[in-house]
């Protein structure tokens, strides 16, 4: 890279101003990278969290519901009367230029639309459960899509860090290092070409003074 380089002044200033920039890139790309992470880490204890809840939720659900197929045999017509889910939001906020979801459910909690008359408390429980399971499934969706594109953008930038880091400013400072050598030479040869300018001259002088 320093061959491509002209070794003027010029040139070496605007490479030290490319320098402090991409420096600063840098350390920027690093701080992203690093509250990025910090963010995914504390969605992934969530998401674990989150699971474990919606897995003891569906036992407690299939537990209560064997136990109403028993007391009312298959309970397939009260299972029809329930609607399909429409109520989803979803928004998006922001973090460090990731968008992230953000996911809210609009049903009612505990809104049973079968009859009562021929049904039991253990079909209402698994009903509660079942409910419970799917506003988990609507948290645990947000959360694990929030991971993957962190974990995306943590890849993008970690990428864009180390060319920064290896790549980027090592030519910068390999071309600085390559001009400045330049220049000090040019002045070395330029001094000593005065050096010699000087003597010839005071050389000429003398003679002509004898």
């Amino acid at each position: 890279m320093a061959n491509q380089v002209f070794p003027t002044k010029g040139n070496l200033l605007n490479i030290k101003k490319s320098l402090s920039l991409a420096s600063l890139g840098y350390d920027l790309m690093d701080r992203k990278r690093n509250i990025l992470i910090r963010e995914m880490m504390t969605l992934i204890d969530t998401a674990q969290m989150v699971r474990d809840q919606i897995d003891e939720t569906y036992r407690r659900a299939y537990r209560a519901l064997q136990r109403a197929h028993v007391a009312l045999g298959v309970c397939g017509e009260a299972a029809a009367t329930t609607p399909i889910e429409t109520g989803i939001t979803i928004t998006y906020r922001s973090v460090m230029g990731v968008e992230l979801p953000h996911i809210t459910i609009d049903s009612q909690e505990g809104e049973a639309h079968y009859g009562l008359q021929n049904t039991n408390s253990q079909l209402d429980q698994a009903f509660v459960c079942f409910s419970r399971c799917k506003e988990l499934t609507v948290v645990l969706a947000e959360v694990e899509n929030s991971i993957y594109r962190l974990a995306v953008s943590i890849k993008k930038t970690q990428c864009r860090a180390n060319a920064l880091k290896n790549i980027i400013i090592p030519g910068f400072q390999e071309n600085i290092h390559f001009i400045s050598n330049a220049l000090e030479e040019k002045e070395r040869e330029e001094f000593s070409r005065l050096k010699v300018i000087r003597r010839i001259t005071s050389e000429k002088n003398g003679e002509a003074a004898g």
